[in-house]
């Protein structure tokens, strides 16, 4: 574990040079986005707006600054709005998780029975009906249902789903209203995967000897189910989904700016469009160290769901 953490350092670093070379490599300019196009803002203007945001500095000491800030945990402010990224994130990266573990839940919650059922039942109508119900979750774009969901209950029943955020620990009731529906949107999307790969995984298991012989024991065939099978069989199943989260986190840009969910994902696309860079890197760097540390967390899993699994 400790070797693994210790990986991580240049991974990381890796991924701060990449994103701050992307950034600079965008069009436009940030202070034409600052001053909002004003036409009246003179050169003088722009040479003092630069030299306030450290934007006529060389880059690689612009580069320095911002790592040196990361090791000391200021990661910059907003060129924008001039607020600390730290403070914008701890208050939107919170509702970012709430949306994508809602939409991992809704997708367990979806997927795993069915996936099962259709492995015990192999080939019977209820199979059929499982992976016709996998490929058609896969194959719709989110983006797409999401859109539906909010223009054609708007036009035939004229009730559309609430647009209105309210911070999860004030008003519990009103925040799982509005997260519901795009937390089922996410869940669908993912669902598809893990039915068929618990219904592959399933299927792999249940022919294996040692089930044969619990049920030649006399176990209950749910205890065979359960005990036996179904805790082999979820180590595929974890890796899907513990790769699935750092996915989601970076992956709700367009439903939380269909929904108007204030999360991490719009403040990105706000931030891109505005060349906003301290905000942008920091947002890709916060994602992959989500994505590595993700890595770990399944890594660490297996050991607990498949004791012969060591790491030596």
């Amino acid at each position: 574990m400790l070797r693994r953490l210790l990986l991580m350092v240049p991974t990381l670093f890796g991924v701060t040079v990449l994103v701050f070379a992307l950034m600079r490599m965008l069009p436009g300019d940030v202070v034409n986005q600052i001053a909002g196009e004003n036409a009246t803002l003179t050169e003088e203007r722009r040479a003092e707006i630069r030299r306030e945001l450290g934007l006529d500095r060389p880059w690689y000491e612009q580069y320095g600054r911002w790592v040196a800030g990361i090791v000391r945990g200021d990661l910059g402010e907003s060129l924008q709005s001039r607020v600390p990224v730290t403070e914008e994130l701890a208050n939107r990266l919170p509702v970012t998780l709430e949306l994508s573990l809602l939409g991992i839940l809704f997708s367990l919650v979806i997927a795993l029975p069915i996936g099962i059922m259709a492995a015990v039942r192999q080939d019977s109508l209820l199979d059929y009906l499982a992976r016709s119900t996998a490929i058609t979750f896969i194959s719709i774009p989110s983006f797409w249902l999401a859109t539906m969901v909010i223009v054609y209950p708007s036009m035939w029943w004229g009730w559309a789903p609430p647009l209105q955020y309210a911070d999860l620990w004030e008003d519990p009731v009103k925040n799982l209203n509005m997260m519901l529906i795009p937390a089922l949107i996410l869940g669908f999307s993912l669902s598809g995967t893990v039915m068929r790969l618990t219904r592959a995984q399933m299927l792999e298991v249940l022919r294996q000897d040692y089930i044969r012989t619990a049920h030649a024991k006399g176990l209950h065939a749910r205890a065979v189910l359960v005990r036996h099978a179904l805790k082999n069989a979820l180590i595929p199943v974890v890796t899907l989904i513990g790769l699935q989260l750092p996915v989601l986190v970076g992956g709700t840009v367009i439903l939380e700016t269909i929904f108007s969910i204030p999360g991490m994902g719009s403040y990105f696309v706000f931030s891109i469009r505005t060349l906003d860079y301290p905000v942008v890197q920091s947002v890709n760097l916060l994602i992959a160290a989500v994505v590595v540390f993700a890595n770990l967390l399944v890594d660490l899993t297996y050991s607990y769901l498949d004791p012969r699994v060591r790491y030596s």
